[in-house]
């Protein structure tokens, strides 16, 4: 394989304008919202001096993002998409702007924040699904792997370079301008996917179901899908059992040695990894046996985690990390392709909320479980439990489903059903 089909292919870029809007649109927001991501902690630490508030206010923030992708994934496939994408970027701005304002005040209210993170993360979540369901209709179906490695490439250079700057301003100018310069990020993504098309959902115009009976329809899917259901139970096992975030202060004290400079490189190197492996995932155009790969991904993630608590030194440690990194964003690439190509289109806006729910809630309950594990055997041993659990469960979902060991992006989107 040459050099040149190895690097990321951005021939969505030249040659689907649509997407072009969508990626630029997303490239912004991405970077502005690290800002917001940064802020908002520190803002909330100001204000009360409790780390209890600032994770109840990201408590608030997460539950209603949970309930606004769910939300959003019905109301995809109902409504006309670029609407709900262009009107909850405006809600979220001006939301935004508030947060700014009262960030200016001398006394903010705490009140004001919760409020905001609530409108804010369910207004979020309707615009994700509409605009994870709208993506397929943007690009064409071969070109929906690199739609999804741009993207995520976009993600993790946010995550990135994010942080640090966010640091920066809110060092200098203040929080406030965290929130007013991510409001008008979202403003100039609203001004940029004002142009695309209407974006309507297969059947939109047919007679509505209850929205009860269309939330049955998308699990009904997900149950007769055999690849689509693969997708999803494969990611838990990773999300679930090898999620060692919250462990990385405990790790750099307790097994590495290091303070706060060391849990800042424990941060940085999954995201270097990750960026790098977007930057090299030219090559699932091609492969032919996207499933497989796929396992070998999420198999190498667990193998890097578990060697990550087994490790003993920090450079060893990062390495693994950054190895880990490069094999998460290679299989979210994959699950992203994957995922719309075996979807319908009148059912994008279902399935994937499903997924961006699942993305969502999976590293908090992980998160709960690693906790648990380092209390019982330590932070080291207890990652390397759960990597191994994670590579455990990936061999026994690549024995039992053979239909996600075979699925790739040619062909039929939509043949791979089973019995529930």
């Amino acid at each position: 394989m040459r050099l040149g089909e190895l690097i990321v292919d951005v021939t969505p870029l030249r040659e689907d304008p649509a997407y072009r809007l969508v990626f630029a649109a997303q490239t912004v927001t991405v970077l502005t919202t690290a800002l917001t991501n940064v802020a908002i902690n520190l803002h909330v630490y100001q204000i009360t001096g409790s780390s209890v508030q600032v994770g109840l206010v990201g408590l608030a923030f997460g539950a209603a993002l949970l309930v606004g992708l769910l939300t959003g994934g019905v109301l995809a496939d109902r409504n006309e998409r670029r609407k709900l994408i262009l009107g909850s970027r405006v809600v979220v701005a001006v939301v935004l702007g508030g947060l700014a304002v009262n960030a200016s005040l001398p006394s903010p209210s705490l009140l004001f924040v919760y409020v905001a993170a609530v409108i804010a993360g369910a207004v979020a979540g309707v615009g994700g699904s509409a605009l994870m369901a709208a993506i397929p209709s943007t690009v064409r179906p071969v070109h929906l792997a690199a739609a999804g490695a741009l993207l995520t490439l976009a993600s993790q250079f946010g995550a990135m370079i994010g942080p640090s700057v966010a640091g920066l301003i809110a060092a200098g100018p203040g929080v406030a301008a965290c929130f007013a310069i991510d409001a008008v990020g979202y403003l100039v993504g609203v001004a940029l996917l004002w142009k695309l098309p209407a974006l309507r959902p297969e059947g939109v115009d047919e007679v509505k179901e209850h929205p009860l009976r269309s939330i049955a329809e998308g699990w009904k899917f997900l149950r007769s899908n055999a690849i689509v259901r693969g997708l999803l139970i494969i990611d838990l096992w990773a999300m679930v059992f090898a999620m060692p975030y919250v462990l990385f202060p405990q790790m750099a004290a307790e097994v590495f040695g290091g303070g706060p400079e060391a849990v800042g490189l424990l941060h940085t190197a999954p995201a270097v990894g990750a960026f790098v492996g977007g930057l090299f995932s030219g090559w699932v155009n091609t492969f032919r046996h996207s499933g497989r790969a796929l396992i070998g991904a999420v198999l190498l993630w667990g193998l890097s985690i578990t060697a990550f608590g087994l490790s003993g030194h920090l450079w060893l440690g990062l390495a693994f990390l950054v190895v880990a990194g490069a094999a998460d964003t290679t299989s979210e690439i994959l699950r992203r392709a994957l995922l719309q190509h075996h979807t319908p289109d009148r059912l994008q806006g279902r399935v994937g909320s499903l997924w961006l729910a699942q993305a969502t809630s999976g590293p908090a309950v992980g998160g709960a479980e690693a906790g648990l594990a380092a209390r019982l055997l330590g932070p080291g041993l207890g990652i390397a439990a759960g990597g191994v659990i994670c590579v455990a469960g990936v061999v026994l979902v690549a024995l039992t489903m053979p239909g996600l060991r075979r699925a790739n992006l040619r062909g039929d989107a939509c043949s791979q059903t089973s019995p529930a």
